[in-house]
């Protein structure tokens, strides 16, 4: 036999497979996981890899096959080195009596704390292979609504970058062979102000680039502080046009994450919690904490989320509802599938307007240049004329 087995020292892995009546021929130390370059850390394993395998095991499962010998099987079949480490790391540590979520929890950068619990209340309830396919479910429905929203990022960004370019180098280098024809011009203003720039970028590129640099060292710094933190996440809700759009996401997160939850046998409190923490914004987080204090007390879920302005009157009316029916589960569940639609739509509608208005002010822009540099000319031709 070879395997892998998750122990302080050689000697502590020698005793671990004695215990198991099997003598060790060789043991080596190994790498436990692969490390980011950036980082150092435990590189993270890709959600959509997760998500098949979560997949391949409910399958495996539901054909009766035991679990050491699927997570053996997936381990060897997985394509990325990376998980198939983990895989057999996972096979070990149930061989040695773990949980299957105990085994997972050992290994946060695959396995979220989100989907350990699940798994747990699964493999307690002996529903494991459905929590499973709920949870490869849940995390395909998410991974593609963040591939909608990358995707529909994608063409504005270049719009703006390659608008930013072209304006930067007729400022840095079309600007400062023109103002040599025009030195001896009495310049209106629109001109000085295009020429102030052109210096700027031209000359003082060094002290711009600077400047550029500790602005954005204090901005990071002062959203890492508390009162940043509240700002950014007012911001997030608030911003024009992509603000709604925002907090439509995090609520269908958190009524998808909470339904699953509660539909997988975890208790409300404990499932409000998780659901809190993975919501994504502290003014969102704060709300669902004080609607599980409200929950303890034996108060309703609904007047604490209404309290803090977020959550929409018909989406509140829906919850308050199947609270009162004993159907939560199954409505969140809903909420987010018919919001997440929508959602979709609003993110391509704003998108569809926001190219226009890009398209408009960076020509605005060239137009403002274009003129600036004109009417010199046009001066000085009148004036030869003359």
């Amino acid at each position: 036999m070879t395997g892998t087995l998750v122990a302080d020292t050689p000697a502590a892995a020698a005793r671990m497979l004695d215990e198991r009546t099997l003598l060790p021929v060789e043991v080596a130390e190994v790498k436990t996981s692969e490390k980011s370059f950036l980082t150092g850390g435990a590189r993270k394993i890709s959600g959509a890899k997760v998500s098949v395998f979560y997949e391949q095991l409910a399958d495996l499962l539901r054909a009766g096959v035991p679990v050491l010998r699927a997570l053996k099987v997936l381990s060897e079949q997985a394509a990325a080195p990376a998980l198939s480490r983990v895989l057999r790391e996972v096979h070990d540590d149930v061989a040695g009596g773990d949980t299957l979520a105990d085994a997972m929890d050992h290994h946060p950068h695959a396995f979220s704390p989100l989907h350990v619990s699940m798994i747990r209340a699964g493999e307690k309830g002996g529903f494991l292979e459905e929590v499973l396919a709920r949870v490869s479910d849940f995390i395909r429905r998410q991974d593609d609504l963040k591939s909608k929203f990358v995707g529909a990022m994608i063409y504005p960004c270049i719009l703006a970058t390659v608008g930013l370019g072209a304006i930067i180098f007729v400022m840095s280098f079309v600007v400062p062979r023109i103002r040599d024809l025009l030195s001896e011009q009495d310049l209106p203003l629109p001109t000085k102000i295009v020429f102030a720039l052109s210096d700027i970028l031209s000359l003082h590129y060094m002290e711009v680039g600077g400047v550029l640099l500790v602005l954005i060292i204090a901005i990071v710094s002062f959203f890492q502080t508390q009162v940043g933190k509240g700002f950014w996440a007012h911001m997030q809700l608030r911003m024009w046009g992509i603000g709604p759009i925002y907090t439509m996401v995090a609520l269908c997160r958190f009524c998808r994450i909470f339904g699953t939850l509660l539909a997988n046998g975890i208790q409300i409190l404990h499932a409000l919690r998780i659901a809190k923490d993975s919501a994504g914004n502290q003014i969102l987080s704060d709300a669902i904490e004080k609607a599980a204090s409200s929950v303890g007390q034996g108060e309703s879920l609904t007047p604490p989320l209404a309290k803090s302005k977020v959550f929409p009157p018909a989406m509140l009316d829906m919850i308050a509802v199947a609270e009162e029916s004993n159907t939560l589960d199954r409505v969140l569940v809903e909420i987010a599938d018919t919001q997440e639609m929508r959602t979709a739509r609003q993110l391509d509608m704003f998108v569809r307007l926001l190219e226009p208005l890009m398209l408009l002010f960076m020509g605005a822009m060239l137009l403002f240049i274009a003129i600036a540099l004109l009417v010199p000319i046009l001066q000085m031709a009148t004036t030869g004329l003359r």
